[in-house]
């Protein structure tokens, strides 16, 4: 019998206690790690090595974790976690904003940044196989689940593992207006705390990929004071 091929993990940070710390507790998981301080290399090391996750601190000197993500988004549907010191929070939704998947706020636990590693690989891939195709149609959107993808007018959406993960989550309970604690809970897993920028920014990212108007969505509705739900597509 063949083994399984390690899990990647490309780390990069500048500062080397902190590398060297989140590299020990995730090979302590049993993943292979890269510890990278620079983001140019950054860049070349996810392209040559492929890696399933990339944990990407937004302050590198140089190449901004920001342009790392949205270089790395070009060629790669690894899963993006962004580490930021910043107390900006602007700087976390940006990075939401080019493709990053979840995100954590210094200091932090190393044992939490590896369970959220854990959480986004246990996510199904593209490739999972199943056992019957399924789809949801809402007007000229149709969300094929088996396949991982999303069809607009007959034309394939350019989404991320997230954004596909929260309009799968939306598709299947086309009728219910799920919170954001629902959200968070069922596409990032764990208890977040009610962090409501995670949807709301991939919310807005899909509304922008699927073509739907904000002001008058067709696709995806808000619920003021409760959360989001399916729209009819009409």
């Amino acid at each position: 019998m063949t083994d399984p091929q390690p899990i990647r993990v490309l780390v990069v940070e500048d500062e080397p206690v902190l590398r060297g710390t989140v590299v020990n507790y995730l090979e302590r998981a049993g993943l292979t790690c890269r510890g990278i301080a620079d983001g140019l290399e950054a860049v070349d090391t996810a392209r040559d090595w492929q890696p399933e996750v990339v944990v990407l601190d937004l302050g590198l000197p140089g190449l901004d974790g920001i342009e790392v993500c949205r270089r790395i988004r070009t060629f790669s549907d690894c899963y993006v976690l962004m580490l930021t010191a910043r107390a900006e929070e602007l700087d976390t939704l940006v990075g939401l904003s080019v493709g990053a998947d979840d995100y954590m706020t210094k200091p932090f636990s190393a044992r939490e940044l590896v369970a959220r590693v854990q959480v986004l690989l246990r996510r199904p891939r593209r490739d999972a196989p199943h056992a019957a195709p399924t789809r949801w149609v809402f007007g000229d959107l149709v969300v094929l689940p088996d396949s991982r993808e999303a069809l607009v007018d007959g034309n394939p959406v350019d989404l991320t593992r997230t954004e596909f993960d929260l309009l799968q989550a939306l598709a299947r309970r086309p009728r219910t207006v799920l919170t954001r604690h629902q959200l968070t809970t069922e596409v990032w897993g764990g208890d977040r705390g009610g962090d409501d920028h995670l949807v709301d920014v991939h919310v807005a990212n899909l509304r922008r990929k699927l073509g739907d108007d904000p002001a008058s969505p067709r696709y995806i509705t808000t619920v003021r004071g409760v959360g989001h739900r399916m729209g009819s597509g009409s």
